[in-house]
């Protein structure tokens, strides 16, 4: 069986490590041929397939590398017109493809479904995402290692914030979900960390604004940022 494997949307950590993983456990339990697909999906919507062979050498000593080896793209829609799409399945074809691992966040998975459902490719999703937003899924790769920096960087604000008599507002990544503005105030006993969700899954400044005033108004005002 030959197998490809991408990584699409945005880096996060343990890209490689899931690469390495999949890689070694197809080799090493399936006798499978592995092939790493250039860029996510751009690597099957070019021309030409940009893919390369993934031996157990190409995969060792990547666990401690950031970002992808493959790269990544959170750009490459193969889904845009029939042509693309076309493409997209002429290259799975030159390439021999039984089945695509496709490491993603919603974005990926969605594209991944989308392909699958129009081409009938085999795809197997790994939800790749530090906002943790992926359904059916309670945690992905990613997230942990995202509410660690931003813990980080929140007890740094806060002797700042201590030292000026002052509210700081720290706005995280998360998409449509509050997930890791509201678990990493939770982790430095933010004032606000309770509404942090509420606040994150706001969709429009019309919304999150006066509930942003209301929280600095009423919780702030109770609990100044900093006093756990």
């Amino acid at each position: 069986m030959k197998v490809g494997i991408l990584t699409g949307g945005g880096d996060c950590p343990g890209l490689n490590a899931v690469i390495r993983a999949v890689t070694k456990s197809l080799i090493g339990y399936g006798q499978c041929e592995v092939l790493g697909i250039a860029d996510g999906f751009e690597g099957l919507m070019a021309p030409q397939p940009q893919a390369r062979p993934l031996r157990w050498d190409d995969v060792s000593g990547i666990l401690h590398r950031g970002g992808t080896i493959l790269g990544t793209s959170n750009s490459a829609n193969p889904l845009k017109d029939a042509a693309t799409l076309a493409q997209v399945q002429a290259n799975v074809q030159a390439l021999g493809l039984q089945v695509v691992v496709a490491i993603g966040g919603d974005g990926t998975m969605s594209l991944a479904h989308g392909v699958a459902q129009a081409t009938g490719m085999h795809c197997v999703g790994v939800p790749k995402t530090i906002d943790n937003d992926i359904a059916h899924c309670e945690r992905s790769f990613g997230f942990d290692t995202a509410v660690a920096t931003v813990t980080e960087a929140l007890h740094r604000v806060e002797s700042t914030a201590n030292s000026h008599h002052r509210v700081m507002i720290v706005e995280t990544m998360g998409r449509h979900a509050g997930w890791l503005a509201l678990e990493a105030g939770l982790a430095v006993g933010s004032g606000l960390a309770g509404s942090a969700l509420l606040f994150a899954a706001a969709a429009s400044a019309t919304v999150a604004l006066p509930l942003l005033a209301h929280l600095l108004l009423g919780e702030a005002a109770l609990r100044p940022l900093g006093r756990a």
